[in-house]
């Protein structure tokens, strides 16, 4: 049994502040509930005032501990802070291992602070299919800034580039991370790069491996376009935050100064309704799935009597 949901008491209770609410909001989103779309029609007026700053790296990186560091800083401009980190999935509760939510104890207790921890569910590109979603919900309910940090995953963790206003790549000494950024196409995504860990062996020869891989990048641009900063830290200390903050700062006023803020937006929203249409459309070739129409279909290129090509133009006349 569908249990009732009074959507614009919880939005109006969401946006008021109240915690339980924004949970609850944000819990449908993940769970997919049948109310999503009057959830999504309810807070759709009431969204495009966060910053959204996307948080990556490699695992063991430090990527919790700045995340935590950033709240503070964030707090102390007394800015209100969602975060939503994506961590992995439970193989046995299908949950997230809320190991993020140990970490930022610190700030349980603040209510000016959201933190959501959300299992990645198998997705491989380091973020929840709900993210997008679960991000306008914090936006909705005030947060100034929404701190969006994912799992450590590899080369498809570039996804946060495309749902973060700015992107912050972490990297640590003594892991190859200067190297391996290049390999992964992370210059390309990257805002600002932190190098974490900077007290340890080898910090210099990071910053240089990274410096020089952007100057080369940006050697094969056209026209003007912004320098990522290579910024040092040391989370755990502290150390390096003011920095970072600062660097973020410069590059949110560079993309209202050049427009870029709303192309990025507009980019995000079209993504956001192309994977909606996508989820549809796989949804209802599912349904047909139980029926006769692709399993014909798919004997008939089997045996060889239609290619794929004119065989999926049939299938989408049959959607219609």
């Amino acid at each position: 049994m569908t249990r009732t949901v009074d959507v614009p008491d919880l939005v109006a209770r969401a946006r008021s502040g109240e915690p339980r609410a924004v949970a609850r909001l944000i819990s449908l989103v993940e769970d997919a509930s049948p109310h999503l779309r009057d959830v999504a029609a309810a807070l759709a007026p009431h969204t495009g005032r966060a910053q959204v700053i996307g948080i990556t790296g490699s695992p063991g990186v430090g990527k919790s501990t700045m995340t935590s560091q950033l709240v503070s800083a964030l707090r102390r401009k007394e800015l209100r802070v969602g975060v939503l980190a994506v961590d992995p999935t439970s193989p046995f509760s299908g949950g997230a291992l809320l190991g993020d939510r140990v970490r930022m104890q610190d700030h349980a207790t603040d209510p000016g602070v959201f933190i959501r921890s959300m299992a990645s569910r198998g997705h491989l590109g380091g973020l929840s299919w709900a993210t997008p979603q679960a991000l306008r919900v914090l936006d909705a309910a005030g947060c100034d800034v929404v701190l969006i940090e994912t799992v450590g995953v590899g080369q498809s963790e570039v996804e946060v580039a495309g749902l973060a206003d700015t992107t912050l790549v972490l990297v640590a000494p003594g892991m190859g991370d200067g190297i391996q950024a290049a390999k992964a196409g992370i210059l390309e995504i990257a805002d600002v790069f932190v190098v974490n860990k900077a007290d340890r062996d080898g910090a210099d020869q990071t910053v240089r491996e990274l410096k020089h891989g952007l100057s080369l990048a940006r050697r094969e641009r056209l026209g003007p376009s912004w320098r990522a900063p290579v910024v040092r830290a040391v989370a755990a200390r502290g150390e390096g935050i003011d920095d970072l903050v600062a660097a973020i700062g410069e590059h949110r006023s560079w993309l209202v100064d050049r427009g870029e803020l709303e192309h990025r937006r507009q980019a995000r929203a079209a993504a956001e309704v192309e994977a909606i249409a996508l989820a549809q459309l796989r949804s209802r070739i599912g349904d047909l799935r139980g029926g006769t129409a692709l399993d014909q279909l798919a004997k008939r290129v089997a045996a060889g009597e239609v290619d794929p090509y004119a065989a999926a133009d049939d299938l989408v006349e049959g959607l219609r």
